[in-house]
């Protein structure tokens, strides 16, 4: 028997499909700079940009993607509880975007955008954060785990100045505007970073959220508002 969560997924599908239709085959684009125009430096963090496999760019679809690495060399200032090489672990920044869901593309969830290959989901929770210019934007945050291998990730969906934690509602939205505004473009940003074995859960999230709070301000240059 399906579950209430399958067939909550169909029925946004069918009506997104409906409705899409019903509104014609072309959206109306808005301009934005490309992903690869994204500042190299972050405060405290150098980027380094990483080859995306042919067959991920196959799944993900037409879009404009960004997959960058930050390291840092400044030790951060965290718990006792972890080292200065901890404190300085890399960040992984991916982000997608995608122009048009109208013809088939779509935003994926963190279930298909987090690593594979034997990670699992441990927890995951709603948030909201706050950017470094005191404005608020909703997350998911979420801890994942491959043997003794952890990471801390936060994760949401962006599109037309909303920040949106959950796909569903992302999706709801999507519909939305595709009628008031006929737009369907929208991103996914994801920041992750390893938990090292010599610090907490905590240590690993400040540095993900202080990361992210000096990134998100820079966003609508790339996902038009």
């Amino acid at each position: 028997m399906k579950s209430p969560r399958f067939w909550t997924v169909v029925l946004l599908l069918a009506v997104t499909a409906l409705i899409l239709r019903s509104r014609g085959d072309t959206d109306r684009v808005v301009a934005s700079e490309p992903l690869k125009l994204m500042p190299e430096t972050i405060g405290q963090w150098t980027g380094q940009d990483l080859p995306i496999a042919d067959d991920v760019l196959a799944v993900l679809g037409k879009g404009d993607f960004l997959n960058r690495i930050y390291t840092s060399s400044r030790p951060m200032n965290v718990s006792e509880t972890a080292v200065p090489v901890a404190a300085n672990l890399p960040i992984g920044l991916f982000i997608g975007y995608f122009p048009t869901q109208r013809t088939g593309q779509s935003i994926h969830s963190p279930q298909n955008c987090l690593p594979g290959a034997g990670w699992t989901f441990d927890s995951h929770r709603y948030l909201t954060l706050k950017d470094v210019n005191g404005k608020s934007f909703r997350v998911g945050e979420y801890l994942i785990s491959n043997g003794e291998a952890r990471q801390f990730v936060i994760y949401w969906y962006q599109a037309h100045g909303r920040s949106i934690p959950n796909e569903y509602v992302a999706r709801a939205y999507m519909v939305a505007d595709a009628i008031r505004m006929d737009r369907t473009d929208g991103a996914l940003v994801r920041v992750i970073t390893q938990i090292a074995p010599t610090e907490t859960v905590a240590d690993a999230r400040k540095r993900a959220v202080r990361f992210t709070a000096l990134m998100a301000p820079m966003l609508p240059r790339f996902i038009p508002n």
